[in-house]
């Protein structure tokens, strides 16, 4: 693995998942391997789980790590043949230049601005990145997609299902915000990739982009939804049509311990950070039903494979 932005940059998933099985057995096993190598963490939005995460994985396995929260730093310019007259100080080719000869692995979060779809799927400040840097690049979760997050979704899913093909279910939820689709996105991409059919369930309206929804169908009728389900993932994401606007804030959609007794005893999962009694109730996210620690703390071992297999392959 060179670099990680999406499922098609792992060359062999199972082996991925085993190896953050490992880790979380043996988290200190590898502790040489990064010794002497700095990892450098750019942060363009708020970060809790992924920057605490990928530190820890980073320190575990030898490395040093610097954290920059970018809204510190010089403002960059992504485009090419500009006149930098304006508010962009820095141009993304001497930036990635030159971070690059200081770290060995460069790590990058970056959000959405949620006002245009067409610019925000361009995922500009990573891909600019990747483009023009000379070492690993790792996506920490960019405008379309959160890879590191759906390492550990994939990861908690086989920890919690013995079965070969489980009901995997992605529910929308109501949110005050209008969030992105990254996260909904990774997932079902990472799902399709480990050969899992999702039932994606909203409102009409809150329909999915199709490049990630290939493999996957949508239930209108959450309650319908539930049914034999082995996982509910609950994710809220703005609509397409009425891009970064909240179009939706039906109450009824949020998750309950109620809905959750009509499933298969599913496990429940969420990324995090979570609005309690507005996306998810408190009988419901303290319910036996519940693996949102589980995964969260899955988030340590799946980076940490992640950040393992790349430095293997920078010493071949």
């Amino acid at each position: 693995m060179n670099n990680f932005y999406s499922v098609q940059d792992v060359d062999n998933l199972d082996q991925l998942i085993q190896t953050a099985q490992s880790m979380k057995a043996h988290p200190l096993k590898h502790k040489d391997i990064g010794a002497g190598k700095l990892l450098v963490l750019l942060f363009f939005n708020p970060s809790l789980r992924t920057k605490l995460s990928t530190q820890k994985a980073a320190l575990n396995l030898g490395m040093q790590v610097i954290s920059m929260d970018m809204k510190d730093s010089w403002a960059w310019e992504f485009e090419d043949g500009v006149t930098m007259k304006f508010d962009k100080a820095e141009h993304i080719k001497e930036a990635a230049n030159i971070i690059c000869r200081y770290a060995d692995i460069v790590a990058i979060r970056s959000f959405p601005s949620l006002k245009n779809k067409e610019d925000d799927y361009k995922d500009q400040v990573i891909k600019s990145f990747i483009k023009y840097s000379s070492k690993p690049v790792i996506s920490l979760e960019s405008t379309i997609r959160h890879p590191l997050q759906s390492c550990a979704d994939l990861m908690t899913i086989k920890e919690n299902c013995k079965t070969a093909q489980p009901k995997i279910v992605l529910s929308w939820a109501p949110h005050p915000k209008a969030l992105p689709q990254a996260v909904s996105n990774s997932f079902l991409e990472w799902m399709n990739a480990a050969g899992h059919n999702v039932t994606v369930t909203h409102p009409k309206g809150y329909e999915l982009d199709n490049e990630f929804m290939t493999g996957h169908k949508v239930e209108y009728d959450q309650e319908e939804a539930f049914k034999e389900a082995d996982i509910i993932y609950v994710k809220n994401w703005s609509p397409l049509s009425a891009y970064g606007e909240v179009v939706s804030q039906d109450e009824n959609w949020m998750i309950t311990k109620e809905k959750l007794s009509k499933t298969n005893n599913a496990k429940l999962m969420h990324c995090l950070p979570v609005r309690r009694n507005v996306v998810i109730s408190d009988d419901a996210m303290d319910s036996d039903h519940s693996a949102i620690y589980d995964l969260a703390e899955n988030r340590l071992h799946t980076a940490q494979a992640v950040i393992y297999q790349i430095l293997q392959n920078s010493s071949h």
